[in-house]
């Protein structure tokens, strides 16, 4: 606990986290007992502001959850029409048939939905009901009871100076407690990764496993777009440096969703992710579709890949992970917001019983019973050997393998290929920079394709600049003198947001962190093959400042 004396606020259920998994939470937690005191801490400046998803929507959560959302008023309106896979060449390609795809690779029944504008309908639905949202609030610590237990939260921290030492302005924010605290920050969040090491959550379990997604929003001409339509990408143009895909979701108001998917296991440190998603852009199929269009939005976000087996633990003394800090993405239907909203209830559920039997600060081991045997389980295990599949044998004939295991499960309910391991972590897959040829980009149009900087424009980041930075090195010598000779230092291109530069000066080569831009994907804290960066957050509202992603 800090030596810096704070005011201290104490509430049944604390959730650090405004998505679909933290509001779902607070949204159960009230709907079973409205005289239970809930509060939901977001850093965001508003709920949605850093929310980026695809996003194709299984409403399964939202029916579970308040099952007349149509009647409210859900921004859930467009329903899939066309649902294709196509396979790139680098000039065309072809659509693979939807018939040998089993039924729970189909995405009829699902909604073309903005996230943002989802979350901030169920913030709505969350404060009617009584549960206090405070945004602009980053949790940046844990406290704890004399027993070991996690007692809550410290939010709104503000005013420190770049060293770290309060400023004259400086307020210390106050300590949340909570009978139980929820931890809903989405992928690789600082408290729950701190949560995980200290309480052993990942012991016995598969290492966790990571993709960049990227995302931009276009207007694009009425004639070109088809609302409804799904496109899911694959091939060209990762083939076999990278493996993941693209997506192109036509989605109301002559908008079109596109993005790109990288999974970070890739080995050639020269691979430059977001380049990748610029040249996806010039493929025909892609192109045709943005002539005329113009570009309203882009952001980033690293997305959890590892599925079954890599679910860590997901409760603790004290409190409980949702969503996808537990890694509740479903990797090959490319959707994980239906299990956050599920784990978000069924976490509240096992609180609100807990609280009504008297009991606080324990494992809510009701909740990890529901997510290893209910509806969470039943998506994630038919599907947990589609990554290690096409990691290990590729696009194509690891996609048939992939598809041949996903039949087997749905049918027969087992797999012949048991449980697979991932095999290494994404940063101890990244190869040295000497086995690798590098990659040649080409130089964005500026009309379909873009930089990196002036994308980033486009994702209305600000952070203050006179605080210490949230991007922190456990060694600042490693970039240069390990990662620049070893492996061409990466973070100057596995970041879309363009934080990280080696600068050449008078005295050599020197690493420049530029945390103003950082989009809050946590790739850095992932892929850096030294382990060298942590991720933390910074005070609270800064960041992006997403519309509708």
């Amino acid at each position: 606990m800090s030596e810096i004396e704070r005011e201290a606020m104490e509430v049944d259920v604390v959730i650090v986290g405004a998505g679909p998994a933290g509001l779902s939470a607070a949204i159960r937690l009230k709907q079973i007992n409205a005289d239970l005191n809930v509060v939901l801490l977001e850093k965001g400046s508003e709920v949605g502001a850093h929310i980026l998803s695809g996003a194709v929507l299984d409403p399964v959560g939202l029916d579970t959850l308040i099952p007349d959302w149509k009647d409210k008023g859900a921004p859930v309106t467009v329903e899939v029409t066309d649902d294709e896979f196509l396979m790139l060449t680098e000039k065309g390609g072809w659509r693979i048939p939807n018939w040998p795809m089993p039924p729970l690779m189909s995405n009829h029944g699902k909604y073309i939905v903005s996230m943002g504008q989802l979350t901030r309908w169920m913030a709505e639905q969350a404060e009617a009901l009584g549960v206090e949202i405070y945004p602009g609030m980053a949790c940046s610590e844990l406290v704890y009871r004399d027993d070991g237990s996690v007692k809550g939260v410290v939010a709104g921290e503000f005013g420190k100076n770049a060293d770290g030492t309060p400023g004259p302005a400086y307020e210390p924010g106050m300590e949340l407690h909570g009978k139980y605290v929820l931890i809903a920050e989405g992928v690789r969040g600082s408290l729950a990764k701190h949560i995980a090491s200290q309480f052993e959550l990942c012991k016995g379990r598969d290492l966790p496993k990571f993709g960049i997604g990227m995302k931009e929003i276009w207007e694009i001409d009425p004639a070109r777009h088809e609302q409804g339509k799904v496109s899911h990408l694959m091939g060209w143009p990762l083939g076999k440096n990278a493996h993941g895909g693209g997506f192109v979701y036509h989605a109301e108001n002559n908008q079109l969703f596109l993005g790109l998917i990288v999974h970070l296991n890739y080995e050639n440190p020269h691979l430059y992710p977001y380049m990748e998603f610029q040249r996806m852009k010039h493929h025909p199929k892609v192109a045709a579709l943005l002539e005329g269009g113009k570009r309203v939005s882009y952001g980033a976000r690293a997305v959890s890949a590892g599925g079954w087996q890599s679910m860590p633990k997901a409760v603790f003394p004290g409190g409980a992970l949702l969503g996808d800090s537990v890694g509740l993405v479903n990797y090959a239907r490319i959707k994980g917001n239906h299990n956050a909203m599920l784990s978000g209830i069924a976490a509240a559920e096992a609180a609100a019983e807990a609280i009504a039997a008297g009991r606080e600060a324990d494992e809510l081991t009701a909740y990890e019973a529901e997510l290893r045997s209910g509806a969470v389980a039943r998506d994630l295990k038919p599907v947990r050997n589609v990554k290690p599949l096409t990691t290990r044998f590729g696009d194509k004939f690891g996609l048939m393998l992939a598809g041949f295991d996903m039949w087997t499960n749905s049918l027969l309910g087992f797999s012949v290929f048991g449980t697979m391991k991932h095999g290494k972590s994404d940063a101890a897959a990244t190869g040295k920079a000497k086995d690798f040829p590098k990659i040649d980009y080409p130089k964005p149009d500026g009309k379909i394709s873009f930089d990196r900087l002036t994308n980033v424009s486009f994702s209305a980041t600000n952070h203050e600049e006179s605080q210490p930075c949230h991007l922190q090195l456990k060694d600042p010598e490693i970039p240069i003198r390990l990662n620049l000779p070893e492996y061409d230092e990466p973070a100057q291109r596995y970041c879309p947001a363009g934080v990280y530069e080696v600068v050449e000066g008078d005295e050599g080569p020197r690493f420049q962190i530029n945390f103003q831009n950082c989009v809050h994907c946590k790739t850095c804290d992932i892929k850096d093959p030294s382990q060298n960066i942590t991720w933390t957050v910074p005070q609270g509202g800064d960041g992006p400042n997403y519309g509708n992603m």
